[in-house]
């Protein structure tokens, strides 16, 4: 395999806890949850017992990392792997406030270095290449780290022969890391490229909401593009496109449901049937080798 460069380190030391250990974003200590959708109003541990899923209309709430990956794994399966990956600030970016000092706080309060997680994991017992983005780290943005996280995940899958499986939930490219963010399109997308002339097949779950170069990317490459109900998936926003077309634009423009209809997305899949429809998906795409007898067949 070609040597790539990178634009990132890894450190000595692990300094990142593992997505299990991590408490959910969400601390409030409300008593009610309610929905945005049809404006019921119920118990906040009754939601999250519902996957946290509306139990009258099936709107369906973002959810944290853990809670995806719990949600998603069998139980006790989950391997991380490139978790010390960091990078500093090379083009010493100030918005409101300097590129370090939002890195690290969205490193405090996230535990992790940036804003994917990926790993190896078992899915309904198949074992696959995980990657899960997450949209509390920054808006889920991508930067250097992630897509470098990702073509190595892509290239270990092609190495171990294993499916990828990726959740994508991202604003888009990192504006602090400029037009370094926006290479991490081209290479991801070759990675992509390299599993695919491996025969080896990649799904992705495009979750709420999946946007910007993220979207214009690897989230839309996968050999099945599947989604949650009613996630917010597109390229630019609605007010821009709007300006841009000059024409209105209906109601549910870039939602799920618009993209499926449009031949966009390959499936619309509700929150509880996400583990064993990858489960079916994973038996039908992918059958591993199977080690050769060492004794001779009988006559």
């Amino acid at each position: 395999m070609a040597h790539r460069e990178s634009n990132v380190t890894e450190k000595s030391e692990k300094a990142v806890v593992t997505p299990a250990q991590i408490p959910p974003s969400n601390t409030s200590e409300d008593i009610w949850v309610k929905c945005p959708s049809c404006k019921e109003i119920a118990f906040h541990k009754e939601v999250e017992r519902n996957l946290n899923v509306c139990g009258k209309c099936g709107f369906h709430f973002r959810v944290t990392l853990s809670e995806r990956l719990s949600i998603t794994a069998d139980r006790g399966s989950w391997r991380e792997m490139f978790a010390d990956i960091a990078i500093g600030d090379p083009l010493e970016f100030i918005d409101s406030k300097p590129y370090p000092a939002r890195l690290a706080q969205a490193r405090a309060s996230s535990g992790r270095n940036d804003a994917v997680v990926t790993g190896t994991a078992t899915i309904e017992e198949h074992l696959v290449a995980l990657a899960i983005m997450d949209w509390d780290f920054m808006g889920g943005s991508m930067g250097v780290v992630v897509g470098e996280k990702l073509a190595r995940l892509f290239d270990h899958a092609v190495a171990h022969k294993l499916p990828v499986v990726l959740f994508a939930a991202s604003g888009g490219a990192r504006m602090q890391e400029g037009a370094l963010s926006l290479m991490q399109m081209a290479k991801v997308s070759s990675a992509i490229a390299r599993l695919r002339d491996a025969c080896l097949p990649y799904v992705c779950v495009l979750c709420d909401p999946t946007t910007g170069g993220v979207a214009a990317s690897f989230a839309m490459l996968g050999d099945l593009n599947i989604s949650e109900p009613g996630a917010l998936i597109g390229f630019a926003g609605r007010r821009v496109t709007r300006q841009t077309t000059g024409e209105e634009l209906p109601e549910n423009f870039q939602r799920a449901e618009f993209l499926l209809e449009h031949g966009m997305l390959d499936a619309i899949v509700a929150r509880a049937q996400m583990r064993p429809t990858l489960g079916r998906l994973l038996s039908m795409l992918h059958r591993p080798a199977r080690a050769k007898s060492s004794g001779r067949a009988k006559k």
